[in-house]
């Protein structure tokens, strides 16, 4: 019997259907997305454990680590599974101290292609997400142009190295921009219960069949917002990590989510919420969370 998909699935493209519950790989690199994991054979274990709990869609960079993380995904799932659709980003590149700086030129965005393709074992990357604003761990959104290095990706796609296109931190303008250039088939924001500044585009993603791929499920929460959330899970019977995720699954028909751990146990609670269907009362009680 297979597994079941968690979440569901989501089709972007002919060649392109993920589950809406994916794994996010970031937290497999050390402390600060920098270095090798406190536990490889952990890391190793996590990867493959995603895979048998059904997950199609796995979130990387190759400037987790760096390298690192791609290096991990290789060791632990090459050759890879048909149905494996690795997303990764591009648009930055990390100091020898862990520092974080853009890299939009096209010459960085070519070599970070090569480099992606060359760490995953890969002649051809599934998704390109171009990551703008602000560096690192923030989520600064602007509306400056990103019309040349989407351009730049446009053009790797058009020579095969790239299938699928998306952008990553950005705006309504700026996606609207990067339409203009190339199909998009992601956006990859900060958004959750607390974080609800896109919900216009969010709402605009799921009319156009973009996949919203929300990061950071529990990001930012105050102590009375995450008190409202620990009460609707005790309800529940659930944790508070497993509300957070089956609200944002129940609040877009493309949502799609990459929750990050460095645990089978916690990995196997956040595959667990794809399960978690949200009564009406609870919705509407969370809802005020982000008002």
């Amino acid at each position: 019997m297979s597994t079941p998909t968690p979440g569901g699935s989501l089709t972007l493209a002919d060649d392109l259907t993920l589950s809406r519950m994916g794994y996010g790989a970031m937290q497999l690199a050390g402390p600060g997305v920098f270095g090798p994991p406190k536990d490889r054979a952990q890391a190793i274990a996590v990867l493959r454990a995603a895979i048998d709990l059904g997950v199609t869609h796995i979130d990387t960079s190759d400037f987790y680590g760096p390298t690192t993380v791609n290096e991990l995904i290789k060791e632990a799932l090459h050759p890879y599974p048909a149905d494996l659709h690795i997303v990764t980003k591009v648009g930055a590149r990390r100091g020898a101290d862990g520092s974080w700086s853009p890299a939009l030129s096209p010459d960085d965005l070519t070599r970070a292609v090569h480099e992606n393709l060359a760490h995953l074992g890969l002649d051809v990357l599934d998704v390109v997400n171009l990551r703008v604003g602000r560096v690192g761990m923030g989520d600064t959104i602007t509306d400056a142009s990103l019309a040349a290095p989407f351009t730049a990706l446009a053009d790797l796609r058009r020579q095969g190295l790239i299938r699928h296109l998306g952008v990553s931190n950005v705006s309504a303008a700026q996606l609207t921009e990067a339409r203009s250039i190339a199909p998009v088939v992601t956006v990859q924001n900060l958004y959750n219960l607390a974080h609800r500044q896109d919900d216009g585009l969010v709402e605009r993603c799921a009319r156009d069949g973009i996949a919203f791929a929300a990061f950071f499920p529990l990001g930012g929460f105050s102590l009375l917002q995450s008190a409202v959330l620990d009460r609707v899970a005790t309800r529940l019977d659930a944790s508070a990590q497993q509300v957070a995720l089956a609200w944002l699954l129940q609040r877009s028909s493309t949502m799609a989510l990459i929750p990050g751990t460095s645990s089978v146990a916690h990995l196997r609670e956040n595959i667990a919420a794809a399960a978690l269907a949200l009564p009406t009362d609870a919705i509407d009680e969370l809802d005020t969370i982000g008002r």
